[in-house]
């Protein structure tokens, strides 16, 4: 399933804000929230000591609760899943050493696994192991404050959460690796596509200007009036090639070169009707190509292969993971200085393929990465409408000043 996709399927609809609501995320807030509070419910009714409570759970809290958006460059992903259990681990000893007795309830537990789940999962590899051992031993500890020191103690029954915690954390580790190494061939596999396609369009233009200068040689001698003409043309092919050998150079420059990448033919404007007459046919959905006036002929290639791709993308998209449209509209507009794409379909994504029909999962991300390269922007989401989804691209068509 691809980005496109993940977000119809999985993803919850914005809020008035803007911003996307994850009831699952509040749920587990709600529920720390509650644990954490009947950690001091219990020391209360207890009658016990009280302060390893206000020592460590607000630590805790903070660490695991603290907005992203205001949190400090020194808040370490490390910081964050070290400290608290550090504290936890040094009020535990201060408890067991004094003789005391103090309950630990389910909210410390709770939090010291939130951060255990969090250190093995996103802590940088040197630290992970560190971080990890550090939170599963304030784990282990906690059974020490329940005794006066003389009891046995038997801290081992807390292996079971902190393996399982683990081993799932472990888990989802592995699947983000997978995920980046993924995402990074997809960059990788499109640029090289780009590259090889912009240096078909620079063939062009020195093929072009080859024809014009013999035809220029050609006229210096028989029509001499014509000539200023011809030269113009020579300018503006020269001026093309040049402008897509600078995109094709600077996207070399990012990829090494590790061999030839299977790729589709490059697409351009005048092959969209096609393209969208073929995706409806007789079983489709009704497709339309709406076409403004204010678009030249005349864009640079790379500009029209990229707006191929994206209604291509697009439209394979609306079949894998919408295939309820029955109305799927392609339009194209230009101000002057940028192309604009847009690719909107009324599904709702409730019949979709089987899991096996669905792509490989990075259509978007190869997309997005060819898009951007050439200074424009993608975008996606649901219609303001919301009556099917909208896949928008800006590609700008004015060149950049030498």
């Amino acid at each position: 399933m691809d980005l496109l996709s993940s977000v119809r399927a999985l993803g919850t609809p914005p809020g008035p804000d803007g911003r996307r609501r994850d009831p699952l995320k509040v749920f587990g807030i709600v529920l720390l929230l509650l644990a954490a509070g009947t950690d001091v419910l219990l020391a209360a009714v207890d009658g016990g000591s009280w302060w390893p409570q206000s020592v460590v759970l607000p630590i805790g809290l903070a660490a695991l609760l603290w907005p992203v958006a205001r949190r400090p460059a020194w808040l370490t992903v490390t910081v964050r899943t070290a400290v608290p259990a550090v504290f936890s681990g040094a009020v535990t000893a201060a408890v067991f050493c004094s003789g005391q007795e103090a309950l630990s309830g389910p909210g410390e537990l709770a939090i010291l696994l939130c951060l255990l789940l969090i250190a093995v999962r996103d802590c940088p590899v040197r630290w992970a192991a560190v971080c990890g051992v550090l939170d599963s031993a304030a784990v282990l500890a906690l059974p020490y404050r329940e005794t006066l020191g003389d009891s046995p103690v038997n801290p081992f029954g807390m292996l079971v959460p902190v393996c399982a915690v683990a081993g799932v954390a472990g888990y989802l580790r592995a699947l983000d690796h997978r995920r980046r190494v993924a995402v990074t061939e997809t960059r990788r596999a499109e640029r090289l596509a780009m590259a090889a396609d912009l240096h078909d369009f620079v063939a062009h233009h020195v093929t072009g200007i080859l024809v014009q200068s013999q035809v220029a040689q050609h006229l210096a001698m028989s029509d001499p009036e014509r000539l200023a003409g011809i030269l113009k043309d020579v300018e503006r092919s020269a001026t093309e090639a040049l402008a897509s050998m600078r995109r094709t150079v600077g996207l070399m420059r990012e990829v090494p070169e590790t061999g030839n990448t299977d790729r589709n033919p490059a697409g351009d404007l005048g092959v969209l009707p096609e393209l969208v007459e073929g995706f409806g046919g007789s079983v489709g959905p009704k497709a339309a190509l709406r076409r403004d006036p204010s678009v030249p002929d005349g864009l640079p290639h790379e500009v029209q292969a990229a707006a191929y791709r994206v209604v291509q993308e697009a439209l394979t998209n609306v079949r894998r993971h919408a295939s309820d449209a029955t109305e799927v509209t392609v339009a194209l507009a230009h101000d002057g200085r940028a192309l604009e794409v847009t690719v909107r379909d009324d599904g709702r994504g409730g019949t979709r393929l089987p899991p096996a029909a669905r792509g490989g999962g990075f259509g978007l991300v190869g997309l997005t990465e060819r898009v951007t390269a050439l200074g424009g922007e993608l975008r996606t989401g649901p219609r303001s409408d919301r009556r099917g989804w909208e896949v928008m691209a800006i590609l700008p068509t004015e060149k950049t000043p030498s």
